[in-house]
């Protein structure tokens, strides 16, 4: 193989395989039964250590 075959296919199948994750990735963080994971972990940093362990969630 030489380095222009390989160059282009790591450009094409890259791409594709790139687009396939970005895509996976937002299906993820825009799927609705996520939102009160990520409204959780929104609201960590202002929630004190007891007020986390009673909210139902584990050490």
């Amino acid at each position: 193989m030489t380095y222009e075959a390989v160059s282009a296919f790591a450009g094409t199948w890259g791409l594709v395989w790139l687009v396939i994750l970005f895509a996976g990735t937002m299906g993820y963080a825009f799927w609705p039964g996520n939102e009160k994971r990520f409204d959780r972990a929104a609201d960590a940093p202002l929630r004190s250590d007891e007020q986390t362990l009673h909210d139902g969630e584990k050490e």
